[in-house]
């Protein structure tokens, strides 16, 4: 198996594990960490069938650290729609009258991020994406299937124009494991030109919501000024 296939069985198995920690963590108190932030906007959009209560943690962990953290306020995330972006475009609006937002997506919502900043870019500071299958071939996944089963079209066939390689203007890091075991590896750290910074953490999928590691990732990229 290569870094560009589907993820095997036993790396999926691990999800599960990694699923249970979330429902757990989500039980207890928040752990106030070092302010450092200075209430810059952050909007975090979930990944495939999730919703703002999958993220809860990670905007949790990013609000006690002094940033200004948002939802993407549309329940669970079934997929593509026809009017998906006229409608995150109307969410950054409201959550960046203060100006740039630093969107951050897990997943199928760091496709989004990237396409939104895309459409956005002067409203965008960053995009900070958690596995999101953006590179190759978008089958390379263990979603895909079931993506299309819910969702009546075909991955590289959405009901929008987009171009998920393409970087957007604006800072774009991807935040990427090994341990994925959901996205091929490749599929979610990119080739040279498709983004300027891939990171890569010791975490599962699932993980990418609930790890220190990724926590701490998104703190130091937040922390890094946008040009």
């Amino acid at each position: 198996m290569t870094d560009a296939a589907p993820p095997r069985l036993p790396y999926m198995l691990r999800e599960a594990g990694s699923l249970l920690a979330l429902r757990v963590q989500g039980l207890l108190p928040v752990r106030t960490g070092r302010r450092v932030g200075s209430g810059e906007a952050v909007m975090v959009i979930p990944g495939f069938l999730a919703s703002d209560r999958s993220t809860m943690i990670l905007r949790q962990r990013l609000q006690g650290a002094g940033y200004r953290v948002h939802g993407w306020g549309r329940g669970i995330n079934f997929g593509v729609k026809a009017d998906l972006f006229d409608r995150l475009e109307a969410r950054l609006a409201k959550v960046g009258h203060q100006g740039p937002v630093t969107l951050i997506g897990w997943s199928l919502g760091g496709l989004y991020a990237r396409e939104l900043a895309k459409r956005q870019p002067d409203k965008v500071a960053r995009v900070i994406t958690l596995g999101s299958p953006f590179s190759g071939d978008l089958r390379a996944n263990n979603a895909w299937r079931l993506y299309e089963m819910v969702n009546r079209h075909k991955v590289d066939a959405p009901p929008v124009d987009v171009t998920v390689h393409e970087k957007p203007p604006v800072p774009t890091i991807a935040l990427w494991s090994r341990k994925d075991g959901i996205v091929a590896p490749a599929s979610a750290r990119g080739l040279p030109g498709e983004v300027d910074k891939a990171v890569e953490l010791d975490c599962t999928h699932i993980g990418f919501m609930t790890a220190p590691c990724v926590i701490d990732a998104v703190l130091e990229e937040l922390a890094v000024k946008a040009d």
